[in-house]
């Protein structure tokens, strides 16, 4: 199975020889993170902003990840070997390698992005607001950026804090970063994801 996304080439209008890809938060879709792609501006970066793969059980048009309403995590064994088989595809599909492909998420994407992007050879990868739902594992040792908000309502900042801990026991160079703010992504944490990007 592969997943509807879109795409939106550099500004510059050059052969891009980077890419971001960017997973939505649950409820959200493929639309919601899109408009960042403007913001970040990053030269010589294709962006990648795919839907989850399952329908949300009460918003309309709303994706989920895996399910959030049941203690089991139903679908996300599911979901994680539907996105990497997918992430492993963008390289034949945009040429763009796996060594030059950031992974980054929001909320249940930044949880995906946390478990996915250890699985895979990636640049680095960025979670915004998101958390760890297993225990992690890791296979590579990509850099990792972990933003979060004093004043999350829905993830509360101990899960960003469990995650540095817990990544940084394997020995993965993580930037953390606190900022006031609540489930949201300020213009602060874009620029600091955009640095970390740029310096990747």
């Amino acid at each position: 199975m592969s997943l509807q996304s879109i795409t939106i080439p550099p500004k510059n209008d050059q052969p891009a020889d980077k890419l971001l890809v960017m997973l939505h938060g649950w409820g959200a879709n493929l639309y919601d993170l899109a408009p960042l792609a403007n913001v970040l501006d990053l030269p010589n970066y294709q962006y990648i902003f795919p839907n989850a793969p399952f329908a949300h059980p009460q918003v309309p048009g709303g994706r989920a990840w895996y399910s959030l309403e049941t203690e089991d995590y139903q679908g996300l064994t599911e979901s994680r070997e539907i996105l990497i088989n997918w992430l492993i595809s963008l390289e034949e599909t945009t040429k763009i390698p796996l060594a030059q492909t950031i992974l980054a998420g929001f909320s249940q994407g930044g949880a995906m992005t946390l478990d996915v992007g250890l699985e895979l050879p990636l640049a680095a990868i960025c979670s915004l607001s998101g958390y760890l739902h297993c225990q992690p594992q890791s296979k590579n040792n990509p850099p990792v950026l972990i933003i979060h908000g004093k004043q999350d309502q829905v993830v509360p900042i101990k899960a960003a804090q469990n995650a540095k801990n817990q990544l940084t026991k394997l020995g993965l160079n993580i930037q953390y970063q606190e900022y006031n703010m609540g489930h949201e992504i300020i213009p602060e944490a874009l620029d600091l994801l955009r640095n970390f990007v740029l310096n990747c």
